[in-house]
């Protein structure tokens, strides 16, 4: 019980300060908040890649299971919104990616999380692929299918 009690702890401290933040207007994140007020260790995120990305113009939804032992464990985060792309299962919206595995750290926060899964968007990792098709567009250098799909997709599910 003393680990959830300090996950919710610096849970509210986090949303005080994205409450605060909020003035700032992040154009990347465009919501990020407990799904209710009674369930901080339950999150959704709304991100907003940039427009001069493969999937420019979409908005994706994710959604953020933190553990009672957060901070010194991360987050579990899947994206909701289907998306093309190496290192999400397209069923699942599971997410690879090194910061929410074993290069986790506890100074990371749920903010920092969405930034690293906006970063991995623009830069995937085709060695370790949760979609294999998306990998193997790369891998074979067919950077125009790729980034075809990635876009045909984001249209279809991303953009209202």
């Amino acid at each position: 019980m003393e680990q959830g009690s300090a996950a919710t702890k610096r849970l509210a401290h986090e949303w005080r300060a994205l409450a605060k933040r909020e003035a700032l207007a992040d154009e990347l994140i465009v919501h990020l908040a407990p799904v209710s007020d009674e369930d901080l260790m339950h999150w959704r995120a709304v991100v907003q890649p940039p427009a001069t990305g493969v999937y420019g113009g979409g908005r994706f939804e994710l959604d953020i299971v933190v553990p009672g032992t957060y901070p010194i464990k991360p987050p579990s985060m899947r994206f909701r919104t289907r998306i093309f792309h190496p290192n999400v299962h397209w069923k699942t919206g599971e997410i690879c990616l090194d910061v929410l595995q074993a290069q986790w750290s506890p100074a990371w926060t749920l903010h920092s999380a969405c930034m690293a899964v906006l970063a991995l968007l623009d830069g995937p990792a085709p060695e370790s692929p949760l979609n294999v098709d998306a990998a193997n567009l790369l891998r074979t250098g067919d950077a125009v299918a790729y980034r075809s799909l990635c876009q045909m997709y984001t249209r279809l599910h991303a953009m209202a």
